[in-house]
């Protein structure tokens, strides 16, 4: 396999319940880690623990430029759908998994991904969502389709503000989600795909020069 473009120095392979989970600050800034899955979409191991800025430069880089390319000339859509499962890598933005599935979540990065498909208008969502003014961008980039977005944003201070008793940041974002469906639909006119509720929610990387990152983390 080719080695993954990543910008940041501490990284690891799968990992353990030892290590640390938040990396060195870039401005000041501590940013979390999550976990980075190799193809097909099958996988249900993480291979690396990254954060947002080995993410954007993974994105931003030729790596999945071809595979992009390629998808984007598929027309049949079962074809379409088969070959992005079995072609893309993925990570799940929420947090640090020994295993894909919502029950074996190790840690939390207070980051949540959500999805739109098939846009109407995706550079006017894209320069909207970049510039929304109660929740501040961390990662913004085109779908491998290219007809949709995926917009990371981070939801610690709305969670230690207003979660409910005990309530875990897995269980506050169910929460949470409800909320933000119905904030962009009603702000942008734009559905979120219902799937970005779940924590161990995969998200297809990319290849996208225009993707943004927020500048902080730079």
């Amino acid at each position: 396999m080719n080695p993954i473009p990543i910008s940041s120095e501490k990284y690891w392979e799968v990992p353990g319940c030892q290590k640390a989970y938040i990396a060195p600050k870039y401005n000041g800034i501590n940013q979390p880690f999550f976990s980075l899955f190799r193809c097909p979409i099958q996988t249900t191991t993480p291979c690396l623990s990254i954060n947002l800025a080995d993410a954007y430069n993974y994105i931003i880089s030729p790596y999945a430029k071809e595979r992009t390319e390629q998808l984007r000339k598929i027309t049949d859509t079962k074809q379409h759908s088969q070959f992005k499962t079995v072609s893309f890598d993925f990570c799940t933005f929420s947090g640090i998994f020994s295993k894909r599935t919502d029950r074996n979540l190790i840690f939390h990065s207070n980051l949540i991904c959500l999805d739109f498909d098939h846009l109407p208008d995706v550079e006017a969502t894209f320069n909207a969502l970049k510039e929304d003014r109660y929740f501040e961008t961390q990662l913004l980039f085109h779908s491998p389709s290219g007809d949709g977005l995926k917009w990371v944003i981070s939801f610690l201070d709305s969670y230690l503000k207003y979660r409910d008793g005990n309530e875990t940041k897995a269980e506050y974002q169910q929460r949470l989600f409800k909320s933000l469906y119905n904030y962009i639909f009603n702000h942008y006119n734009v559905q979120v795909d219902k799937m970005c509720r779940n924590v161990s929610r995969a998200c297809f990387l990319p290849y996208d020069p225009q993707a943004f990152l927020n500048p902080k983390l730079l």
